[in-house]
């Protein structure tokens, strides 16, 4: 398997209204050359990414929910082998399962992915993208 380009695949901040967030953050990111390309409004997320094809990872936000200050780091994978054994580190680290490995279609057909729990509440994400 090829290691992926990059560590982080995606960082987001929880935020009490992703609406007034988004008036925020649209500016901001658009003059530190990013541009909004993932519209999940209905799932309470938008992300932004480099323009023009850049390569990093992409900065979001979320409706908290009650997680307000807390934050969601994913973590790129070379396979959903990966995905399983970081997740069973993390929980043998004394992470707490927030949902366990398995595709995640609403983010894309191939999307999967597993959420694990820090000790301080963060939320963290290790996820892979190909078609195996």
């Amino acid at each position: 398997m090829a290691k992926p380009s990059s560590l982080f695949n995606h960082i987001a901040l929880y935020v009490k209204d992703i609406h007034v967030s988004r008036k925020f953050y649209d500016p901001v990111l658009t003059e530190l050359g990013m541009e909004l390309t993932h519209d999940f409004g209905e799932y309470g997320y938008f992300g932004y990414t480099q323009k023009a094809g850049g390569q990093g990872a992409e900065f979001g936000f979320a409706n908290g929910n009650g997680k307000e200050g807390k934050c969601h780091v994913a973590f790129n994978a070379d396979s959903k082998d990966t995905v399983k054994k970081y997740y069973d580190n993390a929980i043998a680290a004394g992470g707490q399962d927030n949902g366990g490995p398995g595709l995640r279609t609403q983010y894309g057909p191939s999307y999967y992915a597993a959420f694990v729990l820090d000790p301080d509440g963060n939320n963290i994400e290790f996820c892979y993208m190909g078609s195996d």
